[in-house]
């Protein structure tokens, strides 16, 4: 998770979100680093999928915080490796360039559009068994949601918005997959969704009771345990 609040700075290419510390960065990379390339493929979806979420919302300071994940040196741990699958980092950094420039989301449409394809193509590269990529999904959504929030409050918007990108990221991974076999659980991925407003994770969310969520989250890892 991405942790603390987005920079309030410049809606343009920030370097990350506010650190804790270097000792903090420094621990970060290397649990980064340690991740297969397919995980973090998974956790680049995510960060992305809320980026694009919160532009389309017209939170353009949000969005460039999450979307400067696949560019900027601050993140380059996770994209370590990358190129070998045919990475495109200019495709984000065009993104950030729109941002920083006040293009309105619906202007920047088929650029946004081809983002998503491109990470979908990057997910298929990857490889990685669907179901041990979601249950790590989950774990960190799970982790995440929990930092974020408290008594149905926002308390950490970073962490927020990053759960909800991985249930994004989750969902799509889902229904990449052969619906006879994926079907429920990208119902209840679907469910997991809807437990941010239509308009995506902004700051002005109210939350829904953290029982909720908890028995959501139940409900997909039933799904999960009855794939084969």
């Amino acid at each position: 998770a991405c942790g603390g609040e987005p920079s309030g700075a410049v809606p343009g290419h920030p370097a990350a979100h506010v650190s804790d510390g270097a000792h903090d960065e420094s621990a970060r990379g290397l649990q980064m680093q340690a991740l297969p390339v397919e995980k973090r493929v998974a956790l680049l979806s995510g960060h992305v999928a809320a980026g694009l979420a919160l532009y389309r919302a017209g939170v353009a300071e949000d969005a460039a915080v999450h979307l400067s994940h696949p560019v900027s040196e601050a993140h380059a741990d996770e994209v370590a490796g990358f190129e070998a699958l045919g990475f495109r980092p200019e495709l984000f950094r065009q993104i950030l360039d729109e941002l920083e420039a006040g293009k309105p989301a619906v202007e920047a449409e088929s650029l946004l559009a081809e983002a998503e394809t491109h990470l979908a193509d990057l997910r298929r590269t990857a490889g990685g068994e669907p179901k041990v990529l979601i249950e790590f999904l989950m774990k960190t959504l799970a982790e995440a949601y929990d930092a974020g929030v408290d008594n149905s409050v926002i308390v950490n918007l970073g962490d927020y918005q990053d759960a909800y990108g991985l249930a994004i990221a989750a969902r799509e991974m889902a229904g990449a997959q052969d619906p006879a076999v994926y079907g429920s659980l990208k119902l209840e991925l679907d469910v997991l969704v809807l437990m941010w407003p239509g308009r995506g994770p902004i700051s002005t969310s109210l939350p829904p009771p953290e029982f909720q969520m908890v028995e959501q989250l139940a409900r997909v890892k039933l799904a999960l345990v009855s794939l084969p």
